[in-house]
């Protein structure tokens, strides 16, 4: 039967060419009429009947299930990056994050970068909003925080929320609104689980605004902190996906315009001089 123009199937047939059978274990039994592995026996590797196999590549089926797409990309040994990829097209979403994969750890040229945002507040978060990294900046502009651990517990639990953010609500919904998002992207992450259900039983206010089902994925906006040391700071922030061997990390950075109060403010932060005589911070609440 003709083929039918299917982008998962195109991407099927394409890396199914170039993989060796000998990478996939497969003894070679003579010359092969095409490149790569055979039809059937990416089938035998992922577990699947042939001719439903055959069917993914014409195009004639094209939702595969998440487990199936999982055993397909095994099958033909394909990287974070096309396993992504063959889920977007399968419209399926990864059930377990690729062997070996390290959850928290984040790459060391993305903490170089951070240790080199001179006046910037720059961090590293997970899908779970937990903060892997950051900068001297960053853990002084929090400082009013007993811990920079979690930045939705800071926003719910910590007592030093309402008089950090001049924003307070705004950075509650969208808070709410991001950890929404990421659980429609990765439902099975076992720390985003755990901090929103931490979160819906230890606050009203993140339970209420969770039921709305608000969704809010932002990359660039303003925020604006009233600090102890430094006052009040309009800062305008940025996020970027950090790519790398950890899926779901972003780069978060706070900046000021140059020459304004906000950018003084942030590099005196930033050398400490304007906090030489604050008092030694007690412990925050525990996730």
């Amino acid at each position: 039967m003709a083929s039918t123009h299917s982008p998962l199937g195109e991407f099927l047939r394409a890396r199914r060419a170039g993989v060796r059978p000998q990478d996939a274990g497969i003894a070679g039994h003579g010359p092969r009429r095409v490149p790569g592995l055979r039809r059937e026996e990416v089938a035998v590797l992922a577990g699947v009947n042939s001719d439903y196999y055959t069917r993914l590549e014409q195009g004639r089926e094209r939702r595969p299930s998440a487990q199936l797409a999982e055993a397909l990309g095994r099958a033909l040994r394909l990287d974070a990056d096309a396993r992504a990829h063959l889920h977007r097209l399968a419209g399926t979403t990864p059930d377990t994050p690729p062997p070996g994969r390290p959850e928290d750890a984040v790459d060391p040229a993305l903490l170089q970068l951070l240790d080199g945002q001179r006046g910037a507040a720059a961090f590293v978060i997970n899908r779970a909003l937990d903060v892997l990294a950051a900068n001297s900046t960053a853990r002084e502009l929090h400082a009013p925080f007993g811990r920079m651990d979690n930045l939705a517990r800071m926003v719910f639990l910590d007592p030093a929320s309402p008089g950090f953010y001049l924003c307070r609500a705004a950075t509650a919904e969208s808070t709410v609104g991001h950890l929404r998002q990421a659980a429609g992207i990765a439902p099975r992450d076992a720390r985003l689980r755990e901090v929103v259900g931490s979160l819906r039983q230890r606050s009203a206010e993140f339970e209420r605004i969770w039921n709305r089902h608000a969704v809010r994925g932002k990359t660039r906006g303003t925020k604006r902190f009233l600090h102890p040391d430094a006052g009040p700071l309009t800062v305008t922030y940025l996020v970027f996906d950090a790519r790398g061997e950890a899926e779901g990390q972003q780069l978060v950075v706070y900046q000021a315009a140059p020459g304004t109060a906000d950018a003084r403010a942030l590099a005196g932060l930033a050398t400490g001089a304007l906090h030489d005589d604050r008092p030694a911070r007690t412990a925050g609440p525990s996730s």
